[in-house]
């Protein structure tokens, strides 16, 4: 499979080890804010861009029918508009605000906990997550994710930074050197704590399961979420 990677910065670098690995081809490296490419003989893309060159890498995608997964977060506000264009173009497209497969194993999981929760109005939930310092969003996509699976089944009706605002699900971040990616969900009360983490050790799970969505998704014409590409959920 030959392979265009718009992104070029320490995921793109990790994704490039693990396709060539598989046995894929690297033929199109994109860095930093550059929208004038050649996408010749690609087969997929995978953007894992910034959040002001997302949205551009992923429309150039639709216009020349290749097929588009995209990792980069900061940028969902305009989802919509992005997946309305997919439709109209008759692209391929699958976001992930995470493509560990632990992690989205961790959203099932969240899933579940929240519906048993959901009646037991006696615990507070908060929520962390931990990133390197060169993170630019927060909370995370991968934390925003957590969050908005937590809200269909609480008392809260929106999540926050704020821990001062007590009607809000607190989501407290974080960012330190070196760290590629903690999340982490309490329930509390005041007779016990119910915790659910997920820890990544490095940023190879982030490209393997990037590399597999794109095998995946390569020939497929559509709209996909990771839970298609391992079938759950």
């Amino acid at each position: 499979m030959k392979i265009a990677l718009l992104g070029y910065g320490k995921m793109g670098k990790a994704i490039e080890q693990i396709a060539l690995k598989r046995g894929h081809d690297i033929i199109l490296k994109v860095d930093r804010d550059n929208s004038d490419y050649n996408f010749n003989n690609v087969d997929v893309a995978i953007d894992f861009s910034t959040p002001d060159s997302a949205v551009v890498n992923i429309v150039n995608c639709f216009e020349h029918q290749i097929p588009v997964i995209s990792g980069t977060t900061g940028w969902l506000e305009h989802y919509d508009h992005v997946v309305a264009l997919c439709k109209e173009k008759n692209g391929t497209f699958l976001y992930a605000s995470n493509f560990s497969l632990g992690v989205n194993i961790f959203f099932e999981l969240n899933r579940t906990l929240s519906k048993l929760m959901s009646n037991l109005t006696e615990y507070d939930i908060s929520m962390e997550e931990i990133h390197h310092t060169q993170k630019l969003d927060a909370p995370s996509g991968t934390a925003i994710t957590l969050a908005e699976e937590i809200l269909k089944n609480s008392k809260y009706g929106t999540w926050t930074l704020d821990a001062s605002k007590p009607e809000a699900l607190h989501i407290n971040s974080v960012r330190k050197d070196n760290i590629p990616g903690t999340h982490e969900v309490c329930y509390t009360s005041p007779v016990d704590t119910i915790e659910i983490k997920h820890t990544a050790h490095n940023r190879d799970g982030f490209a393997l399961g990037a590399v597999i969505a794109a095998e995946w998704i390569a020939d497929k014409k559509g709209i996909f979420s990771m839970k298609d590409v391992l079938n759950i959920g």
